[in-house]
């Protein structure tokens, strides 16, 4: 409302300030003298005439009759009507100071006198000019706050759904975390306290770093292998995991927790135990391109019983930030399962 009151200001002083600066330029340049009745009439009396007609236009009629009630037929009953009252009143001025209104003074100094109809067709268009000019200023101020209340509800709902797929994503990565430290307990491993140890390292990260928008690239890497290293601790002999990573990572930003859903997946659905075939994490980064892929060998027994939102969160939230700039490929042969991210940071 502030932003909309203030842009209606500043149009109104715009217009108001062209006009009196071309009645200015119009008197310093005439060489006509102009009788001081005859300018409290014209430019006094008939210029609040004119202020009248633009703001119960700008004011009321449109407001309440356009806006409000969308009653366009009385709309231009009182539209035309305000012309009609107008030029009632202005010629009602003009009938009671002929001399100062229907007179003016030629070049060469004789006294000419207007006709009733091109008097009568001056004030019509002089108030049709005010209250056009009335309504233009009126929908551009609306239109403009218009737009900017639509793109404050897009954001706003923008915000939600982004909080909203976050909320999920941890209780998610969470709940598949825990399974994994109760599986290390329930075998009694000595594993168990250093996976806690990396857990809450991980949550640290969560819960802290990624409530930020935008997060620096290295710190998200870093979270892809801590949770890797968490994984390597439910395998007896370790995880048959292999991280690429080339580039130069320095200094980017990326969206927290954008990437983590795509290792996650592959620890989940795929094989890590296996040596010969291990989980391919492959990270190639400059200053613009972010190219990030996970591979690996499928595992027809590995199985959510409910199934994971991971990916279908990651995707959401891709389209809301990386609107345009980015290119998600899943490669799904009978053997391997492949997801490639390409990010424009």
């Amino acid at each position: 409302m502030k932003n909309s009151s203030k842009a209606s200001l500043i149009l109104n002083c715009v217009f108001w300030g062209i006009i009196i600066s071309i009645i200015a330029v119009a008197l310093f340049f005439s060489n006509k003298p102009h009788p001081l009745k005859e300018l409290v009439i014209d430019y006094v009396v008939f210029g609040a005439i004119n202020v009248a007609v633009f703001y119960i236009n700008y004011i009321v009629l449109i407001p309440e009759l356009l806006k409000k009630r969308k009653q366009y037929w009385w709309y231009i009953i009182c539209f035309v009507l305000l012309i009609v009252a107008s030029v009632g009143v202005k010629l009602l001025i003009g009938l009671l100071n002929p001399e100062h209104v229907f007179y003016y003074e030629s070049d060469n100094g004789t006294r000419n006198q207007i006709s009733m109809s091109n008097y009568v067709i001056t004030v019509i268009f002089i108030a049709g000019f005010f209250l056009v000019s009335s309504s233009i200023i009126k929908f551009v101020v609306d239109w403009f706050s218009n737009e900017r209340i639509q793109r404050n509800l897009e954001s706003e709902k923008k915000d939600m759904e982004l909080q909203f797929l976050k909320s999920q994503l941890n209780p998610h990565f969470l709940f598949n975390s825990l399974n994994n430290i109760y599986s290390l307990a329930y075998q009694k491993s000595d594993k168990t306290a250093d996976a806690i140890l990396k857990l809450s390292e991980i949550m640290r990260y969560m819960i802290y770093e990624s409530n930020d928008s935008w997060v620096s690239l290295d710190k998200e890497v870093q979270y892809v292998e801590s949770y890797v290293e968490l994984q390597k601790l439910r395998f007896k002999d370790g995880a048959a995991v292999e991280i690429s990573i080339n580039g130069v990572i320095d200094g980017q930003k990326i969206v927290p927790l954008i990437l983590i859903s795509f290792v996650e997946n592959a620890f989940k659905h795929g094989v890590a135990n296996d040596n010969t075939d291990p989980i391919k994490i492959n990270i190639i980064a400059n200053q613009k391109i972010l190219h990030f892929s996970v591979t690996n060998k499928k595992n027809a027994t590995n199985k959510d019983a409910i199934g994971g939102v991971g990916l279908n969160n990651v995707e959401r939230r891709l389209q809301l930030l990386y609107p345009d700039r980015y290119k998600l490929n899943i490669v799904n042969s009978s053997t391997h399962y492949t997801t490639e991210l390409m990010l424009d940071l």
